[in-house]
């Protein structure tokens, strides 16, 4: 079982953990039920891959807050893009492929606007990577 400190969990927040039936699940918190101890998920990735793109429930303590990841190259920001139209983000996806044009211009002054804390979010408004 992971532990976990629920309460810290909010709507959002990109998460790891499992399901009710098992499954090793990845995604992103759309509702937390403090009441209840649970959080719904949406699920990016999972060892089931019928899960993958639904919205599963599961016990706020089967899962835990991934960390915030840089992103630096233009292989990572091509996943992101990826993970950006899977989940219809149309928000993050044009912000990430204003990274990606910037990067691929590779010109001095595009290199440092993109230096600092430059943050991404999913749908939900919430900030998953951060340089």
């Amino acid at each position: 079982m992971m532990t976990n400190n629920k309460w810290q969990l909010e709507v959002g927040d990109w998460v790891k953990g499992k399901s009710e039936n098992g499954e090793l699940i990845r995604g992103y918190i759309e509702t937390v039920n403090p009441l209840q101890g649970t959080v719904k998920v949406n699920v990016i990735a999972c060892d089931n891959e019928k899960t993958i793109g639904k919205t599963i429930e599961t016990l706020s303590k089967w899962v835990e807050k991934l960390p915030i990841s840089v992103i630096d190259t233009e292989e990572q920001i091509l996943h992101l893009i990826d993970l950006a139209l899977l989940t219809k983000d149309e928000h993050w996806f044009m912000e990430l492929s204003t990274k990606l044009n910037s990067i691929r211009q590779g010109s001095e002054g595009d290199r440092k606007k993109n230096t600092g804390d430059t943050t991404f979010g999913n749908r939900l408004g919430k900030y998953g990577i951060k340089e």
